[in-house]
């Protein structure tokens, strides 16, 4: 489990993110780079670390699944994810 803190961190800056994007967007299509450079530094998208959406885990991040290996281990052998089960050959 991560740092209540560093989760609600990743909470604002997508927030941040999603509020900014249309504007980087215009900026970067008419190359003001001098305006762009002057927006907060955590609504640039490539700055975000992805995380667990259950326990906040950046490692180990699967984004297919929105989740890390542990809980995507732990949930696909409980038949909670769907279209997912266990290869044998």
């Amino acid at each position: 489990m991560a740092k209540k803190s560093k989760i609600i961190k990743y909470e604002k800056q997508q927030k941040l993110i999603a509020q900014y994007a249309d504007l980087r967007r215009e900026l970067k299509k008419e190359h003001n780079y001098e305006a762009l450079a002057k927006l907060p530094k955590d609504s640039n998208p490539i700055r975000l670390r992805r995380r667990d959406h259950i326990d906040g885990r950046p490692r180990g991040y699967m984004r297919k699944f929105d989740m890390s290996r542990l809980n995507f281990r732990k949930y696909a052998h409980l038949g909670q994810i769907p279209g997912v089960h266990k290869a044998s050959w």
